[in-house]
């Protein structure tokens, strides 16, 4: 099944995908490659992707303390009540719970000195997100305006949804800032995400989200269940990379994802739905055992000028998320990832006390950043 498949037949690189551990089967073809400069490009981009297909085929024996799946996705917010009401109000998310976390084992989990944090739990299907406000230190820089798509601070979130029409008025009516000037449709020229649709769009602080349709035979078979909802659950977290070499080999080897369909998105219904002009983008999924959700990787090859990851980002700046992944033994991954050179946020593993561990939802917390910059959180439940 295809996951991430949102480009025009103008120009597309589509990859037959072997199936590893907890991987879909990936359908093969291939789209129509144009002529001039972008033929040269996308044959460049062809390689690399061939590249990362070997991986794919790749499926290495599970290790102890490799991931089995995404728990939730969060984000530092500033007003986490006008950030909580846009979320329940108008996108149909369920607050779950809500509560306040203080602590040396907060600020070595979070990497922040001195951390007073207000956290919210929401759900949406069986997926949640954590939106967490910082009382103390007072929130850190906002996200830069203008922000783009290939920007490496850039990650989002795909809400799935049952009806685009529907759910994209209720956009409207709420006057939601819009990165994509209208959905988008996957055209029947490519028959592999015909009639996906998808627009992206951005939370009254500015956060990036996108809402996706997946029509009959497309996507996670979950998002295919009868039901009433208009809007369904989170299909993945995507995060623009600047090496996607480098990011399939941390999440695939050390943490022991799956390469799922590589894909080279172009045209123009790739360039309204991230608004960049002469779009050029490598999408990379992967995948852990159990999806959804899962994370992808936006390589974008043009237009140049993306800005880099800040250095110096903290957990209470406004452009910083975390994924949080369980695993069943954090000790081995943790020991894993030291030995490979990853960037530790926190220091050493944190054991959760008693008394905050049902309201956070894990017992052990050990953040790191991935080779993009990006804060992975792993717990132990």
């Amino acid at each position: 099944m295809d996951y991430s498949i949102l480009f025009d037949s103008a120009l597309a690189v589509r990859l037959p995908i072997k199936p590893g551990l907890g991987s879909p089967q990936r359908a093969s073809g291939a789209g129509a490659i144009a002529h001039g400069p972008r033929a040269f490009l996308a044959a460049c981009i062809l390689a690399l992707a061939l590249a990362l297909w070997g991986n794919a085929g790749y499926a290495r024996d599970r290790l102890p303390g490799d991931v089995e799946r995404l728990k939730m996705i969060g984000f530092t917010v500033a007003d986490i009540d006008r950030e909580t009401a846009f979320y329940t109000k108008v996108l149909s998310f369920e607050k779950v719970s809500e509560f306040r976390v203080s602590g040396s084992e907060y600020d070595k989990m979070e990497g922040v000195f001195n951390a007073n944090m207000r956290i919210v739990h929401l759900k949406l299907g069986e997926q949640v997100v954590e939106l967490t406000q910082y009382v103390s230190p007072p929130t850190g820089r906002p996200i830069p305006i203008p922000s783009y798509s290939n920007d490496e601070w850039f990650e989002h979130m795909a809400i799935v949804v049952r009806d685009m029409d529907a759910a994209y008025k209720i956009l409207q009516e709420n006057n939601v800032q819009q990165i994509s000037a209208n959905p988008i449709t996957i055209p029947e020229s490519n028959p592999g995400a015909a009639g996906i649709k998808a627009v992206k769009f951005r939370d009254p602080e500015g956060h990036n989200l996108e809402l996706i349709y997946f029509p009959a035979g497309k996507g996670d078979p979950t998002w295919q269940k009868p039901t009433s909802r208009l809007f369904l659950g989170i299909d993945h977290t995507a995060m623009t990379v600047h090496s996607t070499e480098k990011g399939v080999t941390f999440y695939q080897n050390l943490l022991g994802f799956d390469v799922g369909g590589v894909t080279f998105n172009t045209g123009v219904t790739q360039e309204v739905l991230d608004d960049l002009f002469n779009d050029t983008c490598l999408v990379t999924p992967m995948m852990p055992i159990s999806p959804p959700p899962h994370i992808e990787f936006l390589d974008y090859k043009t237009p140049p000028g993306g800005r880099p990851m800040p250095v110096d980002t903290n957990a209470n700046d406004l452009w910083h998320w975390q994924t949080t992944l369980v695993t069943k033994d954090i000790q081995a991954v943790a020991e894993r990832l030291r030995k490979a050179g990853v960037q530790f946020i926190t220091p050493g593993i944190v054991s959760i006390p008693e008394e905050t561990q049902a309201e956070l939802g894990f017992k052990k917390a050990l953040m790191v950043r991935d080779p993009n910059g990006h804060a992975i959180r792993l717990i132990e439940e």
